[in-house]
Formats: structure tokens, C-alpha cells, sequence
């Protein structure tokens, strides 16, 4: 389905029903598989045949989505995940073990941070983060003799930062290594970054994929464009043989396109299980058949709400990038021309205060510590996630006292604009 628009892959991409069969994917809900005869079953677990016989692996219904997705990104193969967190775990994961050394992006959403710096620390695999600003000596610095990898988000979550995907690309593949980016905030609506240069591409599919607050998963795509052979050294797993599939070599078996996500459901979806349920990926696929139709709402009522924001006399600052002012439009308008997101931050002017006082008086948008769905979200960090910290403690963290992250849906705009208004009146500054 390359030859086709990203809008027609939303809808058909992934599954393609038979005479008589099923026209929407078939959730199949069931945890094993029947075979006749010992040896047909023998086939899937040496890797000799394609096949289902256990869902903690695979199932029908998840790799059709899978499949979906794998197509919007422009992928050679993909898998899905129980959650984004499980996504960005085995990406790493899959290419490193103790004593290895990835690079990462320091605006990364707080849960892969913690996820990368402290629990995969204590597995013996360390980072190094480097501001998404760095200048070239700086980033050249941070790679290390057994550097795996380099990872970093399309759209940081919920700093907003842009990644400068083609330098940081350029960056991994001097050194040997793959660039792994977390596309959940733009989607492949809005950017692709195979196209300039990442290796391997990753979702929360929970967000803007699913978009109705229904279901939690996560998918890994792989572009098939990183020669893992040519540094064989660098990658063991993918490049000698698997004695627990029977001395299988991923590579040469399953090919640069197939090799990474065949070792990472063989392997780690077989001993950690990270697995969707069948019914959250029918789910998440219904999502992804309006996702170009959403984002796109999205993207034009962010803008004008960001816009509304930055006139508004009770507002400090707005951070967006669709603002011509914006220190990442520039990066904006090359990775994605055609909009970002629908996440907006500002600061409400009196600080702490005031923000909750602006919080309390909203009538229509929803207290959530989500993003990304069709109906607007909000939070502000200092009186919910992070009411435990000072202002100073804040400040340190990233998050001022006055910040407040908006996740604008796909009402009218009007109405979004209208809450925020009124809200906006109350506050003392």
C-alpha cells in the first residue's frame, strides 16, 4: 500500500478481507491456537513456519493493527505493545544488555526518563542526556565506546521541544547505531521520521492513535533501513546465533527488515509479555481510522487557541510551535509543515496561586493527567502531579509554578476559547 495517501491507510491498511469474511478486523479472542499434528506447532517454535500458537507472543488481531501502523510509518515490520512504556523499554532493550550505553534526548517525558535512568540503570545499561540544543561538540561527547543507541521524541512530552530528527540521525549513523524516535505526539500524520533518517520509530499508541481515552498500548516500528550486519560487533543478538531458538542468527534468517522485530517478539514478548489484549487493539485500530481527521482538527484549534493565549493580558507565556515566534518553528515547519500537535502550555500570570484559581473556575475541560484525546484535557503540574515540590524544586524539575499544559480536543474552538475566557477572568494578576 505504499502508492497510496496516508488518509487511505488509515482505513485500509493492515488487513484485507477475503470473500465472506469479516470486513472490520475480527477480534480473536483466544489464548492458544490448534494444530494437528506436533510437528506443525514444532514449525513456529524453531521459526520455520509464520503462525500463531500462544497470545502472551502474538495474535491475529494485534498484528493487523500492527500492520496498519507499520504502513502509515512507512516501516518494513511492527509489533504492538501493552503500553508506550513497554514500547520504549524493549526498543532499547532489544539491541542492549548490561554494560551497554545509549544516548538520549533530556526533554523526554518524565516516565521514560525515570523508565531509562534509574530502572534500566540497575540493569546495567546506562545513559547519557544531552539537551536537544546541544551544539555539535556536545553531542559528539556524549557517545561512548559501546554507545547501542541514540533515542529521542518527534515532539518532547510535555516540554514541546522539537527534535532536529536528520542531526541527531546523522549523529548516531557516524557511530555505528540506530536512531530510535517516539513519534506519539506528532503521528505519522503529521511526520515520519523515516524520512529523515531514524531507524526505528515508536508510539504511545494511547494517545492520539487510540484518541477516545479507551484503551493504553504502545507499537514499535522497524524501517528496515539500518544495516545491523555492517556492525555485527555492535549488535550480537541480532548478528550470532540465538541458542534458545536453535542457534538461529535473527539477520540472516529474517533479513535487515525483519530481523529486529522477530528477535523482539521471540524473545523479549516471549519472557516479559508485554502483550495488547485482542480487544484493545480492535479498539485502537477504530481510533485509527478517524487519526487523519482528528489530528488535523487538532492541530487547527491548538493553533488557535495558542494564538488566543499569547493576546489574552492574563497569560505570562504560551509555548507552541505553530507561533511564528516559537524558537522551534523553524523545526516545526521542516518535520512538519502541516501542523504539530494539539498540546499547548502557558503560564497564567501570579504564579502558583493564580493557576489554580484559573483551574478551578473551567467549566468545560476536563482535570486529567492525560493528552491527546478528542475531548480537552488540562493540568496544572504544580497543585496535581508535582504538589509536593516548592517553587524552587519546580523550577529545577522544568516546571514553573504557573505552567499549565492544555491538551486541546476536537470541540468547537469557540468553545474551548469561551472556557478558557471566562476562567482566565478570575484570575488577580
Amino acid at each position: 500500500m505504499k502508492d497510496l495517501h496516508v488518509e487511505t491507510k488509515c482505513i485500509h491498511a493492515g488487513y484485507s478481507p477475503k470473500n465472506g469474511e469479516s470486513r472490520l478486523i475480527p477480534i480473536v479472542q483466544s489464548t492458544t491456537f490448534k494444530y494437528d499434528t506436533s510437528e506443525d506447532m514444532g514449525k513456529l517454535f524453531d521459526l520455520e513456519a509464520s503462525g500463531y500458537f500462544y497470545t502472551r507472543l502474538q495474535n491475529p488481531t494485534s498484528d493487523y493493527v500492527a500492520a496498519k501502523i507499520c504502513a502509515l510509518e512507512g516501516g518494513t515490520a511492527a509489533m504492538l505493545t501493552s503500553s508506550g512504556q513497554a514500547a520504549s523499554f524493549y526498543s532499547i532493550f532489544n539491541i542492549c544488555q548490561a554494560g551497554d550505553h545509549v544516548v538520549a534526548s533530556s526533554t523526554i517525558y518524565g516516565g521514560t526518563y525515570n523508565l531509562f535512568a534509574v530502572t534500566m540503570k540497575k540493569m546495567g545499561i546506562s545513559f547519557t542526556f544531552v539537551d536537544p540544543n546541544c551544539t555539535e561538540e556536545e553531542l559528539e561527547a556524549a557517545f561512548q565506546p559501546n554507545t547501542k543507541a541514540v533515542f529521542g521524541e518527534t515532539i518532547a512530552n510535555p516540554a514541546l521541544v522539537i527534535l532536529d530528527i536528520s542531526r541527531f540521525a546523522d549523529a548516531a549513523h557516524r557511530h555505528g547505531v540506530p536512531l530510535i524516535v517516539d513519534n506519539t505526539f506528532a503521528t505519522p500524520i503529521n511526520c515520519r521520521p523515516f524520512e529523515w533518517g531514524a531507524d526505528i520509530v515508536i508510539h504511545s499508541t494511547t494517545k492520539y492513535m487510540d484518541g477516545h481515552d479507551a484503551t493504553v498500548g504502545g507499537c514499535i516500528i522497524d524501517s528496515g533501513h539500518f544495516d545491523w550486519q555492517a556492525h555485527a560487533d555492535k549488535f550480537p543478538g541480532l548478528t550470532t546465533p540465538d541458542e534458545s531458538y536453535h542457534g538461529i542468527t535473527y539477520v540472516e534468517k529474517f533479513g535487515q527488515a525483519g530481523a529486529y522485530i522477530t528477535k523482539a517478539t521471540a524473545q523479549l514478548m516471549r519472557d516479559l509479555g508485554s502483550t495488547p489484549a485482542p480487544m484493545n487493539a480492535y479498539l485502537l485500530n477504530l481510533g485509527l481510522e478517524t487519526l487523519h481527521l482528528r489530528v488535523q482538527r487538532h492541530c487547527e484549534n491548538a493553533q488557535k487557541v495558542a494564538e488566543f493565549l499569547q493576546k489574552h493580558h492574563k497569560v505570562a507565556w504560551v509555548n507552541y510551535a505553530g507561533l511564528p515566534d516559537n524558537q522551534y518553528h523553524a523545526l516545526a515547519k521542516k518535520y512538519m509543515p502541516n501542523g504539530t500537535c494539539g498540546v499547548v502550555s502557558f503560564g497564567v500570570k501570579g504564579g502558583r496561586k493564580e493557576a489554580e484559581r484559573f483551574m478551578s473556575k473551567l467549566q468545560h475541560a476536563i482535570i486529567a493527567t492525560h493528552v491527546a484525546d478528542a475531548r480537552t484535557c488540562i493540568l496544572h503540574p504544580a497543585s496535581s502531579t508535582h504538589r509536593q515540590m516548592s517553587d524552587q524544586e519546580l523550577y529545577a524539575a522544568g516546571v514553573s509554578p504557573d505552567l499549565v499544559r492544555l491538551s486541546v480536543g476536537i470541540e468547537h474552538v469557540d468553545d474551548i476559547i469561551a472556557d478558557l475566557a471566562q476562567a482566565l477572568e478570575s484570575v488577580e494578576a
